[in-house]
């Protein structure tokens, strides 16, 4: 029959609730970095992703209209000579 050692368990269950305690710690530190980087970011005027490509999209398509019309206007300035 084996005994059990009131010593050991008791360290035991110290060590587990320690661990519990680290752990949590641990998740409440990750959200208190995670709330100060995106109050961080959000301070900073960062576009997203899809507002670039957006706007990005808009000045190629404005590049090209400008193009076609300086094209446009030296073939009609070519014409008058």
């Amino acid at each position: 029959m084996q005994t059990r050692n009131r010593f050991l368990d008791d360290v035991s269950q110290l060590m587990t609730n320690a661990m519990g305690v680290a752990q949590g710690a641990r998740t409440e530190a990750e959200t208190a970095m995670k709330g100060l980087m995106d109050r961080w970011l959000a301070d900073r005027d960062f576009v997203t992703r899809e507002e670039f490509d957006t706007v990005r999209a808009m000045a190629q398509k404005a590049r090209e209209e400008n193009e076609a019309l300086a094209a446009r206007i030296a073939a009609l300035e070519a014409g008058k000579d």
